[in-house]
């Protein structure tokens, strides 16, 4: 089997196998949309909006290809600029209904750059990063610990570097704060041969539900009001200033023509922005500022 079909069957298994776990949770089955790129290629949307356990879910395959790399994916590359591509991986953003459960994100994707007369450039890259409203530091470092897990088998510094890198990643410089707590990220990977690497991007996606659905068990039977409630659409924001501003995945599928629903289903149903607003000194909401949207080493 090539390459490209072992990536491909590898991320349409992982679709499923999350999903499965995810309508177990909601009690409720997630709606798929297939749906076709006229550029090339096209992607299955898994999603779920105004569920009982989360608000909007979304477990997105794409399968997408061009002939000509868009800017955000030659930025860091300029070598590969005007070369034809092609792109494929599992994406997905869950935010919960429940305030005290936080928003997730993770991703797992593979890059194929061609060009006639030279041989294919390939690469992975991808991650999982936790945003709480509430902390709670065991929850923190639960899913601090199962990054760490996935990551053990391929090397002692591993874990160390792709942290740092999803801090560095998920931070709103205008705001000089992180999104959330982190987690790991990593990017053009394709050091060490293509097992090496698969392997790892594997076991990143093998360990999101390991990472994430104890959170969500132990979270989603809290009490809360509208004072949690109004806090959860606050940070929001900050979600969405992220997504539209900085995040390479949103802009490379803006510019590569990709499907636009799809691409903004990470993007929160209800939001808030206030004017220069300050959480009360003391409070729970000052909590998540003072002791986790700062650097941290969990594990």
């Amino acid at each position: 089997m090539d390459q490209v079909s072992q990536v491909k069957d590898y991320l349409l298994a992982l679709q499923a196998s999350i999903v499965a776990a995810l309508e177990q949770i909601e009690g409720a089955p997630f709606l798929r949309d297939e749906w076709v790129r006229v550029e090339g290629g096209g992607g299955v949307s898994r999603l779920i909006e105004d569920g009982a356990v989360f608000e909007r879910a979304g477990v997105l395959f794409s399968h997408v290809r061009g002939a000509t790399l868009p800017p955000s994916a030659s930025a860091h590359r300029p070598e590969l600029a005007g070369r034809s591509w092609e792109a494929m991986g599992v994406s997905l953003v869950l935010h919960p209904r429940n305030p005290y459960v936080p928003t997730v994100h993770m991703n797992v994707r593979f890059f194929i750059a061609s060009q006639d007369g030279a041989e294919p450039v390939w690469w992975f890259g991808g991650g999982m990063d936790l945003t709480p409203y509430y902390g709670f530091e065991d929850d923190a470092r639960h899913f601090h610990q199962t990054c760490r897990a996935a990551l053990a088998p391929f090397g002692d510094d591993c874990h160390a570097r792709y942290k740092r890198w999803c801090d560095d990643y998920f931070y709103l410089k205008h705001r000089q704060e992180p999104r959330g707590i982190g987690g790991i990220f990593f990017d053009d990977l394709s050091e060490g041969g293509f097992g090496h690497c698969f392997g790892l991007m594997r076991s990143v996606g093998d360990h999101f539900l390991k990472a994430y659905l104890p959170i969500v068990e132990a979270r989603r039977v809290l009490a809360y009001g509208e004072r949690e409630r109004d806090f959860q659409a606050y940070r929001r924001g900050r979600y969405v200033e992220f997504n539209l501003v900085f995040d390479r995945g949103t802009l490379f599928g803006l510019q590569s023509g990709g499907r636009t629903e799809s691409i903004l289903l990470s993007m929160p149903p209800i939001v808030k922005w206030r004017y220069q607003w300050q959480p009360e000194a003391g409070s729970a909401e000052d909590g998540l500022y003072r002791k986790f949207l700062i650097a941290r080493d969990w594990v």
